[in-house]
């Protein structure tokens, strides 16, 4: 039976109604999204009606940059991690639903803390920016 400190704790999961999946929002993330940087993630943001939960989120990184899987991979994960851990920044604190992509942008392999960092500034920004846009 959950406590009352249990309810006020963010919930920590990254389950699979909250991945981006649909390629036409992809690509539609990539044509029409706006986007806030903090180097060496961007992330791509744009409003949309979802209808199981108010965030999709995906990660991506270049081929170009990372010519192997592995390392690709690492970084996804990477990626997905520190946003599964710092997604509370945003996830209940907007009224819009939005689909997000986290593009790793950096020419070589990371280590955890920096891409967290880097997660962490995003979402700041990104909430700042879509708080002050409902406000105008």
């Amino acid at each position: 039976m959950p406590t009352q400190a249990d309810t006020t704790t963010p919930n920590f999961s990254y389950p699979k109604k909250e991945k981006l999946k649909s390629k036409k929002l992809i690509e539609e993330l990539f044509k029409d999204g706006k986007s806030v940087s903090s180097f060496p993630v961007k992330l791509i943001y744009l409003p949309c009606s979802l209808e199981n939960t108010s965030l999709n989120v995906g990660v991506t990184v270049p081929k170009r940059n990372f010519k192997s899987a592995v390392d690709r991979n690492k970084i996804k994960r990477l990626l997905r991690e520190a946003y599964r851990l710092n997604k509370h920044i945003v996830f209940n604190n907007i009224d819009q639903d939005f689909a997000l992509l986290f593009l790793y942008l950096g020419k070589k392999m990371p280590d955890y803390a920096e891409i967290e960092q880097s997660i962490i500034e995003a979402l700041t920004k990104f909430y700042k920016k879509v708080t002050n846009e409902e406000a105008i």
